[in-house]
């Protein structure tokens, strides 16, 4: 679709603080469970227009432009900034969420209740909880007149959850026009406090932004064998072939690699807690769970990891197969691909072929530049008791869509966190929410940054 400009006629005065809980609710709401086929996944067009709308109410001029496959809706919003000279800041974020079972539940997964001081629902930190902090930001801004010291471009995105194919990938491959004049993007998996305690006693928020990023790659392993009788001896077999490359695959430990990242993560934790991170250190597991439920992403980021995750054969009982299937999850350390790859050929052997269903390259920048400090400057005016600090997500986003266009990406979603929250596992699991009290953190650390990026 093209372009729309309704923009209400005389602007209403927004302030973010006020309805950024609203706003989070109402996202959460509209059900936009990404299942991975187009069949069945829904609702980012109704929600794609909803944010439309919300921005025309206070005088943006958006586009909305759908990314491959019908309802599959994006849309974009400029604020101009004071010196269009620099590069344009990409504030992004995406509007699907994994699917949820209702049952398994303490509320409805779509409910966006606000009960007990958080914010409820699928997607309440992946990521509908930045969605409706730029949102409410966007709207305070055009309806304030406030002008930021570059361009930002705000972009309300599809299908992160599968990768982008029909999202950011799609995007930045056909409509790469949409970005341009950005150098720099912020979006997701960051900023998020994590509570250590120092030798003194005292406790101190270190705000993890994410500077680096696993290669994804969701791998097919295909064993393809003589059918038979079941009954038979049968010394081909091709589920026999597929279940030990499998089995080897899921046992393998891949090599440890610290990757820059997470070397000035490691240092920076130790600057300040005194535990010892040395890669050769024997007790390197022990200090990663003093990290508590955040050790489960650092540690994955040490070293690949390829975990199956589905498998496909047979149609009965007393039939050999002629093909056996399996789906394995890849994450890859930045600088590892080849010889990942090669490692994975060594293991499943010359009986089981493998194919690149989705690949994403792995992403790295460096921690430092005007943009770095203006995030630390922004947490420091709202958090004393806080630094930023560099680290690797084990999993993948779409800056890995936008990096490919030579823009410089960062995950920076500040919360202040409760210390005794198990953020990690909020992250696709059951009973997803969002303090109440981070997100209007947030977007006070937002509205700072933004105003001096």
């Amino acid at each position: 679709m093209s372009s729309a400009d309704h923009p209400h006629p005389d602007p209403v005065p927004t302030t973010a603080l006020d309805e950024v809980v609203d706003l989070v609710s109402a996202l959460i709401r509209f059900d936009t469970s990404n299942t991975g086929e187009l069949e069945t996944t829904k609702g980012e067009k109704e929600c794609a227009e909803w944010v439309a709308q919300k921005l025309h109410e206070v005088g943006y001029k958006t586009e909305y432009v759908e990314s491959g496959a019908p309802g599959r809706g994006n849309v974009f919003a400029t604020l101009p900034g004071s010196d269009p000279s620099r590069g344009t800041l990409l504030i992004h974020g995406h509007l699907d969420v994994v699917p949820a079972e209702p049952a398994d539940w303490s509320v409805h997964p779509f409910s966006g209740a606000v009960e007990d001081g958080y914010v409820w629902g699928r997607g309440a930190i992946d990521m509908k909880d930045m969605v409706g902090m730029a949102l409410a930001l966007a709207r305070q801004f055009k309806s304030n007149g406030t002008v930021p010291p570059r361009n930002i471009l705000f972009a309300f995105l599809a299908d992160e959850e599968n990768g982008g194919k029909y999202g950011s990938q799609w995007l930045v491959e056909h409509r790469p026009d949409l970005f341009e004049g950005v150098t720099e993007a912020v979006g997701e998996v960051g900023g998020f406090s994590l509570t250590v305690a120092r030798p003194d006693g005292t406790e101190k928020r270190l705000y993890m932004v994410e500077t680096a990023e696993k290669g994804l790659g969701w791998m097919k392993l295909t064993a393809k064998a003589r059918a038979g009788h079941g009954s038979f001896l049968h010394e081909e077999n091709a589920v026999t072939y597929l279940a030990e490359a499998v089995a080897k695959l899921g046992n393998h430990t891949f090599p440890l690699v610290i990757s820059d990242s997470v070397a000035e993560f490691f240092a920076a934790v130790a600057e300040e807690t005194g535990l010892d991170f040395d890669p050769k250190s024997p007790d390197l597991d022990g200090s990663l769970l003093k990290l508590g439920s955040i050790a489960r992403i650092v540690g994955a980021t040490l070293r690949d990891t390829a975990n199956p995750t589905m498998l496909k054969a047979g149609y009965k009982a007393n039939v050999i197969p002629q093909t056996a299937e399996a789906m394995i999850d890849c994450r890859v350390v930045p600088g590892r691909q080849a010889a990942f790859e090669r490692e994975v050929d060594e293991l499943i052997g010359p009986n089981v072929e493998r194919e690149w269903v989705t690949k994403l390259d792995s992403y790295e920048t460096t921690f430092d530049g005007h943009l770095v400090d203006a995030m630390n400057d922004a947490i420091l005016a709202h958090d004393e008791n806080g630094r930023t600090v560099p680290y690797m997500l084990s999993g993948g986003t779409d800056a890995k869509a936008f990096a490919r266009l030579g823009i410089r990406c960062f995950g920076f979603a500040p919360l202040k966190l409760p210390p005794e929250l198990d953020f990690a596992a909020l992250f696709h699991g059951v009973d997803e929410r969002v303090p109440v009290s981070s997100l209007k953190f947030g977007t006070q650390v937002l509205e700072h940054f933004l105003l001096h990026s």
